[in-house]
């Protein structure tokens, strides 16, 4: 008996990590965010740009244990306003990006370093302004915890795990983004990446925009 419920926690805990990790490297906005920070001002600026978005998912975690998140999710009121804020980011950062598109390209890596300060809001703040965040947590996430333990240990181990894996992938993403910059330096190819980043930051919030309708 203790053998077949050790065989089952440990084929929910794979079911949880196989969820989790599809749902950390499945592009979006956080990816998009980090990319256009790591060819704007390399692996460092990115690296704490993917600390903000880790900080992001652990506030929305404590937000879940606490039940602020299921309250956001059950609000159209709430959810709406977040959505809009977000998108509203989103489309803002998107038409940064296409401005400095217009700009020469600068002739060093070096010379459009970010504050350590921006580079980390910009990824706190495009994570908090997520609700998606909040309906994942509140709807699938107890679904994944451990019935062993208490609702809110397993919903803080799954979101720390969640954490984990969110900044392991976008830290080797972002070495390897930061790795090509070479070529992403160069004025034609920065100006098209500007212009896709901005574009697919845009959409994004447009497409947010639209579910909140």
């Amino acid at each position: 008996m203790a053998s077949q419920q050790t065989d089952f926690v440990w084929m929910q805990t794979a079911i949880a990590v196989g969820v989790l990790g599809l749902l950390t490297v499945v592009p979006g906005p956080d990816m998009a965010v980090v990319t256009k920070r790591a060819i704007a001002s390399g692996r460092a600026a990115a690296l704490r740009t993917a600390a903000g978005i880790t900080t992001g998912l652990l506030v929305w975690g404590v937000f879940t244990v606490v039940g602020l998140a299921a309250i956001l999710a059950a609000s159209a009121e709430a959810y709406f306003v977040v959505k809009i804020l977000g998108a509203a980011y989103l489309v803002f950062l998107g038409v940064q990006a296409l401005w400095q598109s217009r700009r020469p390209a600068p002739r060093t890596a070096g010379s459009t370093a970010t504050p350590s300060a921006r580079a980390y809001l910009t990824g706190l703040t495009t994570n908090l302004l997520n609700p998606k965040i909040a309906v994942f947590y509140t709807g699938l996430l107890p679904t994944l915890a451990p019935p062993e333990l208490p609702t809110p240990t397993g919903l803080g181990l799954l979101v720390l795990l969640h954490a984990a894996l969110t900044l392991t992938w976008l830290g080797f993403y972002a070495y390897l983004v930061s790795r090509a910059r070479s070529v992403f330096e160069r004025p034609r190819v920065r100006r098209l990446l500007d212009r896709v980043t901005g574009v697919v930051l845009v959409g994004f919030g447009v497409r947010v925009a639209a579910e909140a309708n």
